[in-house]
């Protein structure tokens, strides 16, 4: 297609559309990439150009655009049901959907409660827990604790248990503030420490917090093993642990927020499993759906459901939108956990892991970075800058030079990651680090791709 078409289609979307997470005045500089198609790990632009997703378009794509299995189980779907509303109706496909996800749960979670994306499975999480109190007689446990650093999501209650001022300063006059607990990021460990004693050191403020708002506290909210929107702060399994411990013995409920770290990303389908953990409400989103459709729900335990479960309408969860449980998306989500029985991903995952590590190697062992970690198909490092200009302008300079290198990323500060698709070859794994590494030494030396 020629690129007067391209350009115009940019030039029609910076007219019309309000990207988001965007400051648009930067579009004038740099338009966005307008899009044909996508197949794989790649997609491509409108004049042919083509970009490797390394990171799974904002951390959905598990198994590759237009994938054929998926495709094919929409089709049908199609024929079938679209959508209906789930109040007074139910499905096929959203049935399906919750007892497989509860059976992966051995049954510790189930009634799973559907919504759109993930902020709004965190509304739903944090209105449960609150109501689920109130139902027991305890309408003074209302308030919440989030981690430093830690990111829930942009609707109202979830900016309200998310520590990212970038993300929630604007709107502190709405927002009802959470306690916020030190953050158990492995990179605060001083010289000798190692990250289990980083996770001790935070859950004896989670303590403190618990002890001084005794009976107040109704949720701990955690993203387990990784703060991806921190920079992807990495931390021991044993806080998640913890966490659990000390929601036990105060009375209060453990929310895991498992909507980009869930659906295998961590090297197991959950990320609580590696933690030998379950919380009292779990929510996910992004992957499930195999990046399709947009699609969050919330796993609840046995005693919260057991909470709203009454003739009184007034104790019951009233919460809905309009395209609850859509069919669908649930279709979708079935023959993404389709695939990831029939060909044995998770297993699968651990081995790709290894192969992303190696051909990352050149860029780990660079002395431009530092904490350089990996859990599952996560993978980052900092860059070391010191002159705040530069670091400033480190993400949009490294997008740049890597989308010259047909290369997809999305920096967060300092912080380098990847998360690609979980379909990525060695052969592609090697391409990806050495595209990646020379886009990193562009970024930061000024040299132009040759």
């Amino acid at each position: 297609m020629p690129m007067d078409i391209a350009n115009s289609l940019a030039a029609r979307s910076l007219r019309s559309v309000w990207h988001p997470c965007t400051q648009m005045r930067q579009h004038e500089r740099t338009p966005p990439i307008a899009l044909a198609s996508a197949h794989g790990p790649w997609l491509v632009d409108t004049d042919g150009r083509r970009y490797f997703d390394a990171i799974s378009s904002w951390w959905v794509n598990l198994f590759g655009h237009t994938n054929a299995r998926i495709n094919a189980a929409l089709v049908e779907q199609l024929g079938r049901l679209e959508h209906a509303m789930l109040a007074g109706f139910t499905h096929e496909p959203v049935v399906q959907l919750s007892e497989r996800l509860a059976a992966r749960t051995g049954h510790a979670l189930g009634h799973c409660f559907f919504a759109s994306d993930g902020a709004s499975a965190v509304e739903i999480a944090l209105k449960m827990s609150v109501h689920a109190w109130r139902n027991a007689g305890h309408a003074d446990k209302n308030e919440f604790i989030c981690i430093a650093g830690g990111y829930h999501g942009e609707t109202v209650g979830a900016l309200g248990v998310t520590d990212t001022p970038l993300f929630r300063s604007a709107y502190e006059a709405l927002l009802r503030p959470a306690h916020i607990a030190a953050s158990p990021d492995a990179r605060l460990a001083g010289p000798g420490e190692s990250a289990a004693d980083v996770s001790r050191r935070a859950l004896a403020d989670v303590q403190r917090l618990l002890q001084e708002r005794s009976g107040r506290i109704a949720a701990i909210i955690v993203e387990p093993l990784v703060q991806c929107a921190a920079g992807m702060a990495m931390h021991d399994p044993d806080y998640v642990r913890g966490l659990r411990a000390l929601c036990d013995a105060h009375g209060a409920h453990l929310i895991a927020d498992e909507i980009a770290v869930g659906c295998g990303r961590t090297g197991s389908f959950f990320a609580c499993e590696q933690a030998a953990i379950w919380p009292d409400l779990l929510c996910l989103s992004k992957g499930i759906s195999g990046g399709y459709l947009p699609l969050s729900l919330v796993m609840a335990s046995d005693a919260i459901y057991a909470a709203f479960y009454d003739d009184d309408v007034r104790r019951g969860f009233l919460h809905s939108h309009s395209y609850t449980g859509n069919a669908l998306a649930c279709r979708a989500a079935l023959a993404t956990l389709d695939i990831f029985e029939q060909d044995q991903v998770i297993e699968r995952n651990g081995r790709t892991a290894a192969l992303l590590a190696q051909a990352l190697q050149p860029l780990a062992q660079d002395a431009r970075v530092q904490h350089v970690r990996q859990r599952g198909m996560i993978w980052a490092c900092d860059a070391r800058i010191d002159d705040a200009a530069t670091a400033a302008a480190f993400p949009r300079r490294l997008a740049r030079e890597a989308a010259q290198r047909e290369l997809l990323v999305r920096p967060i500060g300092t912080a380098l990651y990847v998360m690609p698709p979980y379909i990525i070859d060695a052969q592609q794994a090697q391409w990806l680090g050495e595209r990646l590494h020379a886009a990193f030494d562009a970024a930061l030396s000024g040299k132009e791709k040759a």
